[in-house]
């Protein structure tokens, strides 16, 4: 019953805040809110808050540097399956450098890449965007009981 009383919970989450993010979208004719890597970010945020990847760092940054990564391939080498890849690549070596791997990020490059975005899109939709799941998850999570974000604790023997 546990598990059914926690997947609901998870599920009302997630579905709150991307009815946020598509209220945002619709009222706002200019921004774009909603995309489906903040799908995805809701589901490691809702039911595995504990992981490293749902951490705030992670969603944040990561959701911005692989935008950034689709940006700088778009700016310099331009759009083709080539510079998809490249985007992806370049996103997925950045977030492990930086230790802000989060796996959701992933599609953003593509997202950025085939709808040849400008910078708006990854200062406004990409960082807001994750700034307002990162802020509802910690109300969220702290209203329904759950330790958010996590504190990770390091074992270092």
């Amino acid at each position: 019953m546990k598990v059914v009383k926690d997947s609901l919970i998870a599920a009302i989450g997630g579905f709150s805040c991307i009815l946020l993010l598509s209220y945002l979208d619709n009222f706002e004719n200019i921004y774009i809110w909603l995309i489906p890597s903040f799908g995805a970010s809701m589901v490691l945020v809702m039911s595995v808050h504990k992981s490293d990847l749902a951490q705030p760092k992670n969603i944040f940054f990561g959701h911005v540097i692989s935008g950034l990564s689709g940006f700088f391939v778009l700016s310099f080498i331009g759009s083709n399956i080539f510079c998809i890849g490249l985007g992806v690549g370049l996103a997925i070596f950045l977030m492990m450098i930086t230790k802000t791997v989060h796996p959701p990020a992933g599609g953003n490059p593509i997202i950025v890449i085939l709808g040849e975005q400008s910078l708006s899109f990854i200062y406004i939709t990409l960082a807001l965007g994750s700034l307002i799941i990162i802020i509802f998850a910690i109300i969220y999570n702290k209203l329904v009981g759950k330790d958010y974000p996590y504190k990770i604790k390091k074992d270092f023997n």
